[in-house]
């Protein structure tokens, strides 16, 4: 793996992630979203397969400050964390039977658990955006390291 492929499979999962918010986002405003569509775990989002593989070898990276990672994976963290709020607003938590999972278990939501997933979502976006500044920063500080170093790593 060299330097572009390593910067291109950041970029994708960075663009992962924001996908991933959008489809929240299209949940809270009354779209019709596939549950799954939404992973609630943060290992099975498509940033977090990332992050959890490919993505461990930047803790190697020279200039990436130790502490990058584990602000990248405590912001991931906390945004699944939020969004499982949201999530139990939006999806019968029940267990569900081969009925339920073939036509959906989306919940009837009132206005005041609809206000609180929007309230959730506030939050989600503020943490989002601490997540792509330390992903952009970490983008910069791959894009200055020579193609060399970056292929003694791997």
């Amino acid at each position: 793996m060299n330097k572009a492929d390593i910067l291109g499979h950041l970029r994708a999962a960075k663009a992962a992630h924001i996908n991933w918010v959008q489809r929240a986002k299209l949940l809270i405003s009354g779209f019709d979203v596939n549950e799954e569509s939404i992973p609630v775990n943060s290992t099975e989002c498509k940033f977090g397969k990332w992050f959890y593989s490919d993505g461990q070898i930047l803790n190697a990276i020279r200039n990436n400050p130790a502490d990058s990672m584990q602000n990248i994976e405590q912001l991931h963290f906390q945004l699944h964390d939020i969004y499982l709020n949201i999530f139990k607003i939006y999806y019968d938590t029940e267990k569900k039977g081969f009925f339920s999972k073939l036509f959906g278990s989306k919940k009837k939501v009132s206005e005041s658990e609809s206000a609180m997933a929007a309230q959730y979502f506030e939050q989600m976006e503020e943490i989002s955006k601490k997540l792509i500044e330390e992903i952009n920063m970490l983008e910069k500080r791959i894009s200055v390291i020579s193609d060399s170093e970056i292929e003694e790593l791997v």
